[in-house]
Order: structure tokens, then C-alpha cells, then sequence
């Protein structure tokens, strides 16, 4: 405790409930966000988030309590909770505090920031929308994401979440030269602990940075993760002047660590048992998500549905920020088409005319017709075979089916599995592929030729 009797404001403890902590300041009240530090070497860090009166501040406990009692000395620390920002910290692992948590030595960084940040200006953001290119046919083609917008990631576990995350840190590495951030909120530690080491083995690491609040850890950690990740993004974008993809793994547990911290401090449910700021708190960290003039930070968030139940209030809200949607789907793994992305499922606010041009958009909707179709017409082959249909409906389904194995692509971060080299392909490539498949180019070569491969030519070979 040495350390920490230095410094001026002292309270002490009033009530311990769990997380919740009750502090007495008879001198001067922290303010809301302060940082106090109390305990043996101010082991136990707490965060003000409310003041009771005059004299006491609550607060939730970033780390556990144990060995705390009322009368326990509580220091003031004066500043919120920092984390460090700048180039010395790509490659490494961090937690909520800006702490390393990879068994390596410490970053020496040259600044540290509060994590809460006020978000752009609306004058300061770039109101233009571009398409963020991916290099991953599937996305670029049929929702493609927005440069400083939000994508959300559905799917059950093992359809590849991780692995389509991985591909597009590996992507953003070698097309924008920019830097990826993930980070995990609510994470399994086994599931940090791989994605880790696979980062690691494919060589992307030295162009990200992870930051966890891993599923073990205190509400309070895990609620305030998202925000000093994000802070961290924020430096790359305004001061190195670079785009960021930051990629959330899962912003539902974000909400659910909201959700446990409002019952701690004892507010009362708002529906389905959510926290009554649900909305606000959402806004706070996604609206700090967008393009500026220097750089845009992109978003794309695994999201957990739970029950698969769409009309859950988490759910709604979050889908009320995401600018497109990427569905992936156990039916499409288990035919061995991958990325197991769902292309009728698949959408994006930006796939309109004035925003990606029309004949992009033509394209793309005519896909999706097609598939319908031999979605429809399904049934009717498993019963009667693919002679009884007719003519046009035979075409409607090759096209299809030929069309579903352009859409597969090998990755760069699977290599190693599949003995398929890497591809990333251009969205006019992309186009140009599905154009000429569309238009019956491609009907005499066999299905087999056009999966797993890059750009449309390669079919030929």
C-alpha cells in the first residue's frame, strides 16, 4: 500500500455486495469513471458510476474482492481508467487495463488515454459511402461491407467465424496496409488462447492487437473492454492517419456484461430482464465506430443470437447499427462450400444503385433470383430428379449450382488444411465471373472447375 499513501484522496470502504463497492470521500467526491484503487497494493481497482451523496460514491469492481472489509482504505486515483496507444503495441496481447497478457515484457508506450472518448462530431465524419473491398468474393458480391461501417457475423459455433475473422486481419494486412484490432469480450480463454496462436502461425500478428475480457472475468472487465480496444483503434485512425478493422467477438456479451453490472448496482430490469440504458450503452461504444476524414475505423461483430431468436431486444438494438449482415450457415459447411456464407440470407444497406454502382447491384440481384429459384426447385429434384424438370428450370439450376461453387474461395490462413493456394480476388473480377456464369458462359465446363478457385479464368485451366 506504500505506493498509493501519497496521494491525497482518501475514502473508505462502506459496503461490499458482490462486485458493487460503497466508498465514504468525507474530503472530496471522485468523479463518475474515476479509477480507485483499494486493497493490499491497490490490487482491487474500481470504477465510480455513481454518486450515492455528498460523501459516497458506488462503484463496480474491475477484479475480484476477495480480502476486502469494510473500514478498508480506498484511494482516489484522480484520472479514469487509461490504456496505452501507438505502434509499440501491434503483436501483443492486453486486458481491460492496458496490462500485457502474453508472458512477454512490458510495452513501454509513450501515451496512455482514458477509454472513454466522446464520439467524432457529425461535421467531422465523412458522409460518402464506399465499399470496403474484402478480397472475399461472397462478401464483395452480395453484402458488401461499408469503409467505417459495422457488419455483423451470425452463425453457430463451427461454421467458421474464426476463420473468416482471421482471413480478413490477413486481407486488411496486405491490401490497406492497416491494422487489425480484436477484441473479445466475454471470450472463452481457450478460445483467446487459439486464436492466438493460429494469428500467430499465419503470420498476421504483427499487424494486430488483441485486447480480452475474457469470459472468468469480472462484469465490470468485460463491460469496459469494448471501449479500450476501441480507444486504441481511435489513435490509428486520428493521429497514424491508417484504417482499422476492428473485429468484435461477441458484441451480445457486451451487452449481457451491461446487463449484470445494472443488476449489481441494483437498477430494475427493463424488458426480457435487459438493463434500462441497454440502448444508451450500445450507442456509446458503436457510435465511436466511423470514417473520418484521416482514416475510418470498420467494424465487423460476431453476433451470438440467443435461442435464435431475432426479435430478442439485444438483438434488435444491435441490428439497429449494423450497415450489412453476413449469415453463415451450417447447411452450406456441410455441402463443403466455403466460406459458409448464406447468400440469401446475406445483406448489406449499401447494395443499391447510387452507392455501388448498377451494374453491381443488377448482378447481385440477379444472383439471388437464381438461387431462389433452385431453392424452390429443390424439393421437386429430390423427389423426381433433375430430368422431369423442364428446360428452363435444368438451366436455372445449373447456373445455380455453378454459381454456389464460384462463390467458394480458398483462404490464405487455411493453406495448410486444404493444399488450395490463397486467392484474394478484385469485386470487378468478382463481377465479372458472376456476370459470365449468369449469362450461361460456363454451362459445358463442369461444376468441379469453378470450385475453390480465384478469378473466373481460372476455371479454363
Amino acid at each position: 500500500m506504500k505506493r498509493l499513501l501519497n496521494q491525497e484522496n482518501r475514502g473508505t470502504v462502506v459496503s461490499i455486495r458482490g462486485s458493487v463497492i460503497d466508498a465514504q470521500f468525507p474530503e472530496q467526491l471522485p468523479g463518475i469513471h474515476n479509477q480507485l484503487k483499494a486493497g493490499d497494493d491497490g490490487r482491487v481497482v474500481i470504477e465510480v458510476l455513481t454518486h450515492l451523496n455528498s460523501e459516497t460514491v458506488r462503484g463496480i469492481a474491475l477484479t475480484p474482492t476477495q480480502g476486502l472489509a469494510r473500514g478498508s482504505l480506498v484511494i482516489d486515483t484522480g484520472k479514469p481508467l487509461m490504456v496505452p496507444v501507438g505502434e509499440q503495441l501491434l503483436g501483443r496481447v492486453f486486458n481491460v487495463f492496458g496490462s500485457t497478457i502474453d508472458h512477454k515484457e512490458n510495452v513501454e508506450a509513450k501515451e496512455w488515454r482514458s477509454i472513454h472518448q466522446p464520439p467524432v462530431p457529425l461535421y467531422q465524419q465523412t458522409t460518402v459511402s464506399e465499399i470496403f473491398e474484402t478480397g472475399i468474393k461472397a462478401i464483395d458480391v452480395l453484402a458488401p461491407l461499408e469503409r467505417g461501417g459495422k457488419a455483423g457475423l451470425l452463425g453457430g459455433a463451427g461454421v467458421g467465424k474464426t476463420v473468416l475473422i482471421m482471413e480478413l486481419i490477413n486481407n486488411m494486412a496486405g491490401k490497406y496496409a492497416g491494422i487489425s484490432i480484436f477484441c473479445g469480450i466475454g471470450e472463452r480463454s481457450r478460445e483467446g488462447e487459439e486464436l492466438y496462436r493460429e494469428i500467430k502461425d499465419v503470420g498476421v500478428l504483427d499487424n494486430a492487437i488483441m485486447v480480452f475480457g475474457q469470459m472468468n472475468e469480472q462484469p465490470g472487465a468485460r463491460f469496459r473492454v469494448g471501449h479500450a480496444a476501441l480507444t486504441m483503434a481511435e489513435y490509428f485512425r486520428d493521429d497514424a492517419r491508417k484504417d482499422v478493422l476492428l473485429l468484435i467477438d461477441n458484441i451480445f456479451r457486451f451487452v449481457q456484461a451491461g446487463a449484470e453490472v445494472s443488476g449489481l448496482m441494483g437498477q430494475l430490469p427493463s424488458q426480457v430482464g435487459y438493463q434500462p440504458t441497454l440502448a444508451t450503452e450500445l450507442a456509446e461504444l458503436e457510435e465511436r465506430i466511423c470514417s473520418t476524414k484521416t482514416g475510418a475505423i470498420t467494424s465487423v461483430q460476431a453476433v451470438y443470437v440467443p435461442a435464435d431468436d431475432f426479435t430478442d431486444p439485444a438483438v434488435v438494438h444491435i441490428f439497429g447499427h449494423l450497415s450489412s449482415s453476413i449469415v453463415l450457415s451450417r447447411k452450406m459447411s456441410s455441402h463443403g462450400l466455403y466460406p459458409a456464407i448464406d447468400p440469401l440470407q446475406s445483406r448489406s444497406m449499401i447494395l443499391s444503385p447510387h452507392i455501388v454502382g448498377e451494374k453491381h447491384y443488377r448482378i447481385a440481384q440477379n444472383i439471388r433470383k437464381t438461387l431462389t429459384e433452385y431453392e424452390e426447385l429443390k424439393d421437386i429434384i429430390a423427389m423426381l430428379g433433375l430430368e422431369e424438370l423442364s428446360q428452363d428450370d435444368q438451366r436455372i439450376v445449373r447456373r445455380a449450382r455453378r454459381l454456389e461453387r464460384f462463390l467458394t474461395q480458398p483462404f490464405f490462413t487455411t493453406e495448410e488444411f486444404t493444399g488450395h493456394k490463397g486467392k484474394m480476388v478484385k469485386l470487378e473480377d468478382a463481377l465479372d465471373g458472376c456476370e459470365r456464369i449468369l449469362n450461361d458462359e460456363f454451362s459445358d465446363y463442369p461444376e468441379k472447375s469453378l470450385y475453390m478457385i480465384g478469378t473466373i479464368d481460372e476455371a479454363k485451366k
